[in-house]
């Protein structure tokens, strides 16, 4: 069970990489290598964090795709709730599933890399070796949806409005990293950075900027950060068809977009159109799924998964329930305390509150045991803190506890994991440790069972709007009661949840960290101080002057092995923090779709990739039709 995940994004860009602008992906031919050097400046058609490119300047088509694949057909899902906006970039209102869709980046990426940056919408890009700065010049062929050429000004005018305009978390990210963005000539753009600005992820982090039409922004009097349905124009290879309010999006191809026949694009954009339905629920969108009102869904129901794939579509082979691997860092689901409440300031309310959530009966009871414990940010990779620190990660660490800003445990323990129950949904050993804490925090049982301090009562309400949850988060309370903590459960509709959880109106949340193989900047919209009280990112409000320091070293690393291990030890400083109780994965896509999909026979390990590489079998799309189906 997944919060929120009826759509992924179709080239698999999550929050963290859009924070961070991390683009990866495309291809130009320059012959040899595609890299060059005059004096220390360096020219390409891609740049890799660390190591070398895995695609060379001359290749005709990524290895994952099916260069074959049939144009044609259409592919619907669904999406939860309602829709107000079609624009993706602005906090007001709840925008349409997919609407960034309609979008490209100079740069974009490839499902089968990690840190790898190759040229879409640029031809190329010119740096120094000490990546002070970056231009992109833009590809002569690039166009907008309206048949107009993207230049320079274009990019330009796209940077300016992000700075001005875009969420606040991300503004004051992108403000500590570009000095400058000149135009250079119609179809040349240059990004320097600030002198003290860590240059890892720099040119990656603006050549992930979506690029947008000056011209209809002008025309349109349109400012980024607000709530509109006509879409800003971009170049992607999908469009907006039509719409209606809370009901249904339909995107159809392009037949003019410009990178059709792109290397990068080969095998990929076959669709000829993308419907999306809404539903209230998971259960009502279940039911459409059965009915044929849509043909493909990601299952993020272990209940859905384990019993109710057994009606007739599934007997006969119209639909396929399919296991694919997933070899992705887990989201990091948790339920999220929001430390900006002073009851969350004593981290053994935290942990105690921690221990009432018994991951072993649930997923035995209601998960069917189809998932396992998050217990890292970077769970499912190498990232992830293991037993105790390295010394690598000690000489990061003990700085931090000299100054007085971590505990000294955190040198000599193990990284903190998730605490383990019996098969009982209350287990009472974690219920006497747990009234131990907070006893130790002054939270006394009165004679109503309930606890108390300074007169109030431990009051904590967790909110959700999918009924999916109603099931998990029920027992959670029932145990947290009888700790003593009033623990209410209150299930609001979809446009109050977005409201009180963008304005951190809540006291327990879930959320989830989707973290990347190689963090940069973007890790300050999720965890810093200087953005915590605007991103809707950290959604705890986290401010902790220790992490900030470790969040500089990672950015700041140059290396791979640094990286890594300045990650790992944020990990672990993290989890010491309890600030979230982690929730559960699984690392495979649980997915039912009409038998008329086909995809490549070998997936790419970081991307399901189904609205991106897979593709419609016509024959079987008729059969299917043929026989009331669909």
């Amino acid at each position: 069970m997944t919060r929120s995940h009826a759509i992924a994004s179709p080239r698999g860009f999550s929050p963290a990489r859009l924070a961070a602008a991390a683009a990866v992906g495309a291809a130009l031919m320059f012959g040899g290598s595609g890299v060059w050097a005059k004096s220390d400046v360096i020219k390409s058609y891609g740049i890799s964090t660390f190591g070398e490119l895995k695609y060379p300047a001359d290749f005709k088509h990524l290895d994952y795709v099916n260069p074959d694949a049939p144009k044609g057909g259409e592919i619907s899902l669904w999406a939860p709730g309602t829709f107000d906006s079609m624009n993706p970039y602005t906090r007001k209102g709840r925008a349409g599933a997919l609407s960034s869709i309609m979008f490209e980046s100079m740069l974009t990426n490839t499902a089968d890399e990690i840190g790898a940056s190759y040229c879409l919408l640029c031809k190329s890009l010119e740096y120094p070796a000490n990546k002070d700065w970056v231009i992109f010049e833009l590809r002569p062929e690039a166009k907008f949806s309206d048949g107009t050429p993207v230049t320079a000004e274009d990019a330009a005018y796209t940077y300016e409005l992000f700075l001005k305009e875009g969420l606040p978390s991300f503004r004051a990210v992108l403000g500590r990293l570009v000095e400058k963005a000149e135009v250079l000539d119609k179809s040349r753009i240059k990004f320097t950075f600030k002198a003290d600005a860590p240059r890892r992820d720099a040119i990656e982090s603006v050549g992930g900027l979506p690029v947008f039409s000056k011209k209809w922004f002008i025309d349109n009097n349109a400012g980024l950060d607000e709530s509109r349905f006509e879409p800003a124009l971009g170049t992607g290879a999908y469009v907006l068809d039509r719409y209606d309010v809370n009901q249904r999006i339909v995107y159809k191809r392009n037949p003019d977009y410009w990178g059709a026949n792109l290397p990068i694009n080969v095998g990929r954009n076959n669709y000829d159109s993308i419907r999306v339905e809404y539903f209230g629920d998971s259960n009502a969108a279940f039911e459409g799924f059965k009915s044929g009102a849509y043909t493909f869904r990601i299952e993020n129901s272990s209940k859905t998964w384990a019993t109710g794939y057994d009606f007739p579509a599934i007997q006969d082979g119209s639909v396929i329930k399919a296991e694919l691997p997933d070899g992705t860092i887990a989201t990091g689901q948790s339920f999220v305390m929001n430390l900006r409440r002073p009851k969350f300031d004593d981290i053994r309310v935290r942990e105690a509150l921690g221990l009432m959530f018994n991951f072993e009966w649930s997923n035995e009871t209601l998960f069917y045991g189809l998932y396992e414990r998050i217990n890292s940010f970077w769970e499912n990779s190498d990232l992830a803190a293991k037993g105790k620190p390295t010394a690598g990660e000690k000489a990061l660490l003990e700085p931090l506890v000299k100054e007085g800003l971590l505990d000294p445990g955190i040198l000599t323990e193990d990284a903190v994991m998730a605490p383990t129950s019996s098969d009982r949904q209350l287990d009472r050993k974690n219920l006497r440790r747990a009234s131990k804490l907070l006893e130790e925090a002054g939270w006394i049982v009165g004679d109503d069972g309930m606890r108390r301090k300074d007169g109030k009562t431990l009051r904590v309400e967790l909110i959700e709007d999918s009924p999916t949850f109603d099931r998990v988060i029920n027992p959670f309370v029932e145990n947290l009661r009888r700790l003593g903590v009033d623990a209410v459960y209150n299930r609001i509709d979809p446009a109050q949840y977005t409201d009180r959880t963008r304005n951190f109106d809540f006291d327990m949340i879930t959320d989830q960290f989707p973290m990347g193989y190689e963090p940069g900047s973007g890790l300050r919209q999720y965890f810093g101080s200087e953005t915590a009280d605007q991103s809707v990112f950290n959604a705890m409000g986290l401010k902790d002057p220790a992490v900030d320091k470790l969040i500089d070293i990672i950015v700041a690393a140059n290396t791979k092995d640094a990286m890594t291990t300045g990650v790992r030890a944020l990990d672990r400083v993290l989890r010491a923090k309890r600030f979230w109780i982690p929730q559960w994965f699984k690392d495979k896509h649980t997915v039912a779709y009409y038998n008329m999909f086909e995809h490549p026979a070998k997936l790419p390990p970081y991307s399901l990739g189904y609205l991106d590489f897979w593709w419609v079998d016509p024959q079987k799309a008729d059969a299917l039709k043929a026989s009331g189906a669909i």
